[in-house]
Parts: C-alpha cells; sequence; structure tokens
C-alpha cells in the first residue's frame, strides 16, 4: 500500500473497502504471472462481494496457471474526491497496483444503472475511455453479465463482450490473451481471434445504419465477424468450479452470508422476466454436490446463515433432499438456512415448519399483478386461491409479517387490475385474522409496487413503457384504497426505472447519453443520495437524444431490434407467440408440464431438460 493511500484511508468511511487483505483473497508472485486481469464490479465494495457470479469467476481465473486475477470496485464519493485531488489512479485491492497496470479489464455487469460507474472507474483508473483509444494489446477492456445480452450503449468502449455464463469462456479467452502477448500480437490480431470465440461479441467489427426515422435500419458484419452470437452456458453444474473457500469481508457487506447457487433457469415463462428467459435452460446441481458445497463453505468461512438461490428455489426437486440433510447441520452449528425466490402456489407447510426450527422471518411472495387476469397476462400462473393458501399456512404457523411485490404499468393494465391489488391485500388480513395462531403481536403487511420496466429477449420486448406521470397517477389510485393500517405501502420513484429502460432497450446512439452524463458528475445511480434526474435530462438535451424514442414508443413487431444478433437460446418466433398468448389472457404452462418449444435445449449438447 503505497503512504498516499495510508494517509487518505482515515479521512474516507469505511476504509476496509479499499484495503484487501481479507481471509482466503488470493495473492500471488509477480515472477510467475503472465497475465494480470483487473476484474471490476461497477458499484461499491458491499455490493460486489455479495455477488455470487463475481466470486465464481474470481476463482476460476486464479485457478489458471499464469494468471492473477484481482478485485476493483468502484470507490464511494468521498474517496473519489480524495483520488482526484490526490492524483490517485483506481487500484486492484490484492496487490494495490493501479488498474493501468494490468493487461486486461473485466468488468460484470447485471443493472443498467451501473453503466456511468463503468466509465467513471476507466477516468480514475487513468485509462483511455473509448476502445477505439487504446490502441496496444495492453489494457483490454471486455465485459459479461445479464445486460451484455443488449450491450449496444457501450459499444464505444468495451472492446468485446462475452455473452453467457463464463466459467468455460473465460477459460478460453485468458489463454488466447496469453498466447497473443507471448507472440505480440497487435491489438487487431487480437480481436479478430477473440471474435472467432463462440460467444464472444466484438462491437468495433459491426456497422450500425438507421432509417430516417430513427429505427436501425441494418447492421453489418465486418473481418467475417459472425451475423448471430449465441450465449455460452455451462451444462454440468455438478462438476463446474464453485468457490467453497470464499473470501470473507473485513467489513460488513450487504448479503453477509454464504450463498448456494441450487439451479440456473426457471421452468416458468413470466412474460416480464429477463431472466426467466435469457437464463434458459434449467440446469441443476444434485442435493449431495450441494450439501458438500454447503458444508465446505461453511466450515472455511465461519459464516452463520447461507442461502440457497436461484430464480425460483422452490421449483429445485430435490429442496426437501436437500433441506433434510441441511437443516440438522445448521441447527447443530446454529446457523440460519434461508430460502428465498419462493412461490406461492408451492410453498409447502412441511418446509415451513423446517425453516422455524432455524429462524422464523418475514414471507415474501411477488404475485406481481392484482387480478387473474393481468396475472394471465404475464403468465405468472399463479391464482388467487394459491396466494390465499399460501398465506394461510404461514399465519397458521405462527408468521406475521408478509411482503408483497406487484409492478404497475403492465401491458393491458386497467384500472380495475390496480385496484385488484387493494383487493387481494385485504383479502390476506382477513387471511390472517381467521387462521393466525398468534395475533398478540398483529399483521404487517410490506406493499411494493415497481414501475414496469420491458426487457429485451422477452415476450414484452416490443412494449411501451407508460409515461411516469401516468405511473404515478396509478401509484395514489392503489395508495387511496389501503385503509387498514396493517399495510405498509412504498412505490419505486419512476425516475430510475424510465432510465432503466431506455438503457435496456438501447441503441448506440445511448452511449453518448451515458459518456455526458458521467462528464456532468453522475455516477453512483443506484443509490439514492447520488441519483441526479435532472442529470441525466440535460445529459439528453446536450446529445439531442429523446429518450421516449426508446420508452413509451414501443417497437414495432417487424422493427430490427439492437439486440436481435445476440441469441440467448429461446427464438423469436417463440416470444412473438408469447406477446399474442399475452394480449388473449392465455397462459403457458411451466417446463414440467410439458415442453413449450421455445428453443433453449437446442443450446444443450445433449437435449434434456432439468425442469
Amino acid at each position: 500500500m503505497t503512504q498516499l493511500l495510508q494517509r487518505v484511508l482515515p479521512t474516507v468511511q469505511k476504509p476496509a473497502r479499499y484495503t484487501g487483505g481479507e481471509y482466503n483473497e488470493i495473492k500471488k508472485d509477480l515472477a510467475d504471472v503472465r497475465v494480470r486481469v483487473a476484474f471490476c464490479f461497477p458499484d461499491t465494495y458491499e455490493i460486489g462481494m455479495s455477488n455470487v457470479g463475481m466470486r465464481i469467476l474470481y476463482g476460476v481465473m486464479n485457478e489458471m496457471s499464469g494468471v492473477w486475477c484481482e478485485r476493483v470496485f468502484a470507490p464511494w464519493s468521498d474517496m473519489e474526491e480524495a483520488m482526484v485531488r490526490y492524483n490517485l489512479p483506481l487500484w486492484a485491492l490484492e496487490s494495490q497496483s493501479p488498474v493501468k497496470d494490468f493487461d486486461m479489464i473485466a468488468f460484470t455487469i447485471g443493472y443498467e444503472m451501473s453503466y456511468t460507474n463503468i466509465l467513471n472507474m476507466l477516468r480514475l483508473a487513468q485509462v483511455p475511455l473509448h476502445a477505439k483509444e487504446r490502441h496496444s494489446l495492453k489494457n483490454i477492456v471486455f465485459a459479461g453479465g445479464v445486460c451484455a445480452f443488449n450491450p449496444e450503449p457501450l459499444a464505444d468502449y468495451i472492446d468485446f463482450f462475452s455473452l453467457g455464463e463464463g466459467e468455460e469462456i473465460t477459460l478460453e479467452i485468458l489463454s488466447l490473451y496469453d498466447k497473443a502477448k507471448t507472440e505480440a500480437w497487435s491489438k487487431e490480431q487480437f480481436l479478430l481471434a477473440v471474435s472467432k470465440i463462440p460467444g464472444i461479441y466484438v462491437p468495433s467489427f459491426y456497422k450500425h445504419t438507421y432509417a430516417e426515422d430513427g429505427t436501425l435500419l441494418k447492421v453489418d458484419a465486418l473481418h467475417d465477424a459472425p451475423k448471430v452470437v449465441t450465449k455460452r452456458i455451462v451444462e454440468d453444474l455438478d462438476n463446474a468450479f464453485f468457490p467453497t473457500k470464499m473470501i470473507v469481508p473485513s467489513t460488513e457487506i450487504v448479503h453477509d452470508r454464504a450463498n448456494l447457487e441450487v439451479f440456473r433457469g426457471c421452468i416458468r415463462g413470466c412474460r416480464f422476466c429477463q431472466a426467466g428467459f435469457s437464463c434458459r435452460p434449467v440446469r441443476k446441481k444434485s442435493a449431495q454436490v450441494l450439501y458438500r458445497q454447503a458444508v465446505e463453505t461453511l466450515e472455511d468461512s465461519g459464516n452463520n446463515e447461507i442461502t440457497l438461490s436461484s430464480l425460483s428455489t422452490s421449483d429445485y426437486r430435490e429442496l426437501k433432499e436437500l433441506t433434510d440433510a441441511m437443516i440438522p447441520y445448521c441447527a447443530e452449528n446454529k446457523v440460519n438456512l434461508s430460502v428465498p425466490s419462493l412461490r406461492a402456489d408451492n410453498f409447502s407447510r412441511e418446509l415451513m415448519q423446517k425453516l422455524q426450527t432455524l429462524r422464523k422471518s418475514g414471507l415474501t411472495f411477488a404475485p406481481e399483478a392484482g387480478t387473474q387476469r393481468l396475472r394471465d397476462v404475464i403468465n405468472k400462473n399463479l391464482t388467487e386461491e394459491e396466494i390465499l393458501s399460501s398465506c394461510a399456512i404461514a399465519f397458521s404457523g405462527g408468521w406475521n409479517n408478509v411482503k408483497l411485490y406487484f409492478m404497475l404499468g403492465l401491458p393491458t393494465e386497467r384500472d380495475e387490475d390496480v385496484l385488484g391489488i387493494a383487493e387481494l391485500v385485504f383479502k390476506i388480513i382477513n387471511t390472517w385474522k381467521d387462521r393466525a395462531s398468534n395475533k398478540k403481536r398483529g399483521l404487517r403487511v410490506h406493499v411494493a409496487t415497481a414501475y414496469f420496466v420491458p426487457k429485451p429477449h422477452t415476450p414484452f420486448q416490443w412494449e411501451q413503457q407508460i409515461t411516469p406521470e401516468e405511473y404515478l397517477r396509478r401509484c395514489k389510485l392503489l395508495k387511496s384504497h389501503f385503509y387498514s393500517k396493517s399495510i405498509e405501502y412504498n412505490y419505486h420513484a419512476p425516475d430510475l426505472s424510465r432510465l432503466e429502460a431506455v438503457f435496456a432497450r438501447g441503441d448506440r446512439r445511448v452511449g453518448k447519453v451515458i459518456e455526458e452524463a458521467m462528464n456532468r458528475g453522475a455516477h453512483l445511480d443506484g443509490w439514492d443520495e447520488h441519483f441526479s434526474y435532472q442529470t441525466w435530462l440535460d445529459a439528453f438535451a446536450a446529445c439531442g437524444v429523446d429518450p421516449d424514442f426508446y420508452t413509451v414508443r414501443g417497437y414495432a413487431e417487424d422493427e430490427l431490434l439492437p439486440w436481435d444478433m445476440f441469441d440467448v437460446g429461446v427464438s423469436k418466433r417463440f416470444l412473438l407467440s408469447e406477446r399474442k398468448k399475452a394480449y388473449d389472457a392465455v397462459v403457458t404452462p411451466d417446463c414440467r408440464q410439458g415442453c413449450a418449444g421455445c428453443g433453449a435445449n437446442r443450446l444443450l449438447k445433449e437435449v434434456r431438460c432439468d425442469g
């Protein structure tokens, strides 16, 4: 650690964010290292260290001989001010070396509102911002994560994108770079070679042409680059790398616990959910492997809590077998077992009673819509009877706290659907009155509504987003019909979700807005204390870009979309058929009741489905 950094650290909040030195961090002898990777998470230490994907890929890269991967996080505003004041370039935690000294700079991107953080981190690292300004093989910038399924807003800044799951493709990328560095290739040579790896997208190898009305007219692939880039998946999760020796943070993080990934993909087909479509097909780990990984992780890290994570954990076929094994171990070792992502249609009394032996926390359900018609539109496959039955089971078992999540602005939503949320909550309160076994503590119903954001690679990717003004009107309408003191209602402000829609469905022209906003001070936009909507409005105006073009306009079904050349496995034909079903309020059963023909199984060498 430099003397300058030692002087700065006592002046900022949570200095442990910036020091490294945690238990299980990986350090290597530079004499044995040929390729150095700065693995950047575009948010603070507390958020990044809670990310399972980052933990996995950190371990994957450091398993490679001759490769050293180090972590980099976005600094908080007080540290950023000190860095600028003292000309202190952004550094990696393990070695305290400046990021600009690294061969490769990798970003994992899971949230559109972190885009300014990516540009700001490059600026703080004193690395040229635009890909075309970085001419040598040093400081190659690449990125992956769910946002890479429409990478166009960042096309001018990232040298290449890795689409899909990273355990295998990352090894191929680093092996190729090792060869390129050894043989002194040019950057152009390396990009040409890396573009041939399945799942890699090099933005500079594609030319975008726009029509007079602003829509995308055509995309021309150059240098024999693939016309369609297909995401990569890991088929065998039982034998895939998983870090049971996790880094133990030296300061509190958002999810300060061990995390066990039980399966990938989702058997459901909620038409608004990008992850549910883009993460297909379903692949699971066995209960035996999960139990072994859980025990190894807990005993090595000393954590007193572990979470079973997935898009819908209660859909895991071996959940009973796994919890039967884990609960006695957790009870004996005073470890809390958390099972989030439960669905109201398969919430069981047996599971509830098992979890009660460890800890009784609040219940969370996401009906998403207040009426059956609208739940059928979005293919939630959830009835009011199932919601009330699950609540009755919980209330009779002693629960007095339930959280309910809904969206406003869903396609075809009407005022009666909004008021249907209030009616459903009223029925849940009456269920508590009828079935609660513990009424002394009273009931708390936390209701939250979010502003619907149409996302790429979903049946709703073409939809209009309602205006912020209309969203707020619906929020006020709903609030006016909450009469019980047991209800706590929160709604997300529309500003952030409007921008999220712009970046989710944006094209390359949005990139200059992100850069302009960053230059005007936008950063850490996911944090309320730093987000400035006016800064963004000023940036759009300065760049001559209308955000409504990407939000309330909607997209025509025959329009060329910026993300059409990225194949996540689910066919466009299937998405269109699901959109038609939505407008007819027709549901599609989940994968276990019969294959709907989405197309994702073609990504598997042996066609199967673990759903």
